[in-house]
């Protein structure tokens, strides 16, 4: 797992600050079963123009009742790319 950009790891810090358990347990979960099947309500693909970027499927794993994750997985690279981490929903999901 690595960080797409600055924010996303600040975000993920933020992450462990607030919610240190729920965080671990995501990042576990994630690191695990990148694409699970079947989704869960706290863990899935996104939907319509966010399911994918820059070619690859982006997923969502909620972390607290408004903390998320979001992430690309890269099967070639065999990475999972986390584009965004924080406490609060994402901006463009409003």
């Amino acid at each position: 797992m690595k960080f797409f950009n600055t924010p996303a790891a600040k975000g993920w810090e933020e992450l462990c600050r607030q919610a240190p358990g729920n965080t671990e347990k995501a990042w576990a979960e994630i690191r695990k079963e990148p694409r699970p099947f079947p989704g869960s309500a706290r863990h899935h693909r996104l939907k319509g123009r966010l399911s994918t970027e820059n070619g690859l499927e982006q997923w969502q794993y909620e972390v607290t009742g408004g903390g998320r994750i979001w992430y690309l997985v890269d099967s070639d690279q065999q990475t999972v790319w986390i584009t965004y981490a924080g406490t609060g929903h994402p901006k463009a999901t409003d």
